[in-house]
């Protein structure tokens, strides 16, 4: 045996106790007259702006407060982006040391630092693509000594 689901009685306003009791309070300002109704508005008109004010202080405390999550969020999702890419590049610059030196220099050297810096203290100055490139082409040369010139393979 199921019930099934009954909807709200539909009032009158006659029968609705909500609007009934809004009607008096209107009736009772009817016989008081204007002057007592624009008394009583000034007198409430301070307590309307104070309420109001605290509701719009709140509202923009909210607001920061929202500001600020999304901030740390995205300094996080930041912080993970440039440690997964950091990581990355330093797998694959010695996964390639073997058979491509140079590039390998190019993953693990000066470029995986300025990198690094963009993602993590989102902060990157003119002159770090001219120091990186000194420093890469300083870490190329120096590599290029160092690496034994390999002979030709045998046919």
């Amino acid at each position: 045996m199921t019930q099934e689901p009954q909807l709200p009685v539909e009032h009158t306003p006659e029968e609705d106790p909500l609007l009934a009791f809004g009607k008096d309070i209107a009736m009772q300002w009817k016989e008081l007259g204007p002057e007592h109704l624009a008394a009583a508005m000034q007198s409430l008109e301070p307590e309307l702006r104070r309420s109001h004010r605290e509701r719009m202080a709140h509202m923009q405390l909210q607001h920061e407060e929202r500001q600020q999550q999304r901030m740390h969020r995205r300094h996080l999702v930041d912080l993970t982006v440039g440690a997964v890419i950091s990581l990355a590049m330093l797998g694959a610059g010695v996964y390639v040391a073997v058979d491509t030196w140079w590039l390998a220099t190019l993953l693990c050297g000066p470029s995986l630092l300025a990198l690094a810096k963009v993602f993590v203290l989102r902060h990157s100055d003119p002159g770090d693509m001219r120091h990186l490139s000194r420093a890469a082409r300083t870490a190329m040369n120096a590599a290029g000594q160092a690496q034994p010139q390999q002979p030709p393979p045998a046919i």
